[in-house]
């Protein structure tokens, strides 16, 4: 049998397979559906130091192969998350990782604190937010700021620390080269790409906050291009996700250059595709006699 095992940032994952945040809450509602210790990991709902309610609803909007979101990080915040969500995830035998999110890197900071003395194993950093301290651009789009809010929480940050990077750059390579140099330990990405739809008869966009994160199949080919623009520039391992809905895309994934892969919007239609996808790539790696997830990483020739 093929070891589905990997190793990022010195932390085993059981298999490949993480549950992006966002996408899976705190893990309850899919336990129902299969144990939560076939996953490799868990990045549970990004949470920011205080509750939040989100954005008003319309929040979702169907697109040709995705869907359009923009929840506005609605969360119980970072203490309840800490007292209440995470002594029952720590419980489920996979990897717990704790996405943050913040309006200032004060906020960043002080999670990272809060976060660094619990048992989660490693912060996920989520810098597509807007920085109010800077007119509302968002942490992740240049790299001076990238570079900045990484240095700053990894001074925090005991645990080991996952950049995840924006799609929505001129030049993401540079941006995960920033991050690297500011201390990160591991890069995850892309996070959504922003899309609008439009309802033709009220002529109003369909969600209420005009613009969303587009993510499902469509924005699949993006995200491999860019994990392996990215595992061409830096040294640190990558967990690659967006548009991964089949054994066969995460395998490419792979190649493009990941160590450990995200899944999310194909849950939403399929609860079991991880449990899915994950006997597709043991299946592969049988048939192609390869023993370790690793020699797949990367393995892709460039004509």
């Amino acid at each position: 049998m093929a070891d589905l095992s990997v190793n990022v940032a010195g932390v085993h994952f059981n298999s490949p397979l993480i549950a992006a945040s966002g996408t899976f809450g705190f893990g309850h509602e899919y336990s129902e559906f299969f144990k939560l210790s076939e996953l490799g990991g868990i990045s549970c709902k990004g949470i920011t130091l205080k509750k939040r309610l989100g954005n008003p609803p319309p929040r979702i909007a169907e697109t040709p192969s995705g869907i359009i979101n923009a929840v506005g990080l609605q969360n119980p915040g970072v203490d309840h998350f800490i007292e209440k969500d995470l002594p029952w995830l720590k419980e489920q035998g996979t990897v717990i990782i704790a996405n943050i999110a913040g309006n200032t890197s004060e906020e960043y900071a002080m999670m990272a604190d809060k976060l660094s003395e619990t048992d989660v194993d490693m912060i996920e950093l989520n810098i597509s937010c807007p920085n109010v301290k800077s007119g509302g651009v968002q942490f992740g789009t240049s790299c001076e700021s990238v570079g900045a809010i990484t240095g700053l929480v990894r001074k925090h940050c005991t645990k080991p620390l996952v950049v995840k990077l924006s799609p929505n750059v001129t030049d993401i390579a540079e941006i995960a080269k920033s991050a690297e140099a500011a201390g990160a330990d591991a890069i995850s990405m892309i996070n959504t790409l922003t899309g609008m739809r439009i309802d033709i008869e009220t002529q109003r966009p369909i969600i209420r906050n005009n613009t969303g994160g587009l993510s499902g199949p469509a924005v699949f080919p993006v995200a491999v291009r860019m994990v392996w623009q990215v595992a061409n520039a830096i040294n640190i391992p990558i967990i690659g996700m967006g548009g991964i809905s089949k054994w066969q895309d995460a395998v490419e994934m792979l190649m493009a250059g990941a160590a450990a892969l995200q899944i999310g919007t194909c849950m939403f239609t399929d609860p079991y595709a991880p449990v899915k996808i994950n006997a597709g790539i043991s299946e592969y790696m049988d048939r192609k006699g390869i023993k370790s997830v690793s020699e797949i990483t990367g393995s892709v020739s460039p004509w």
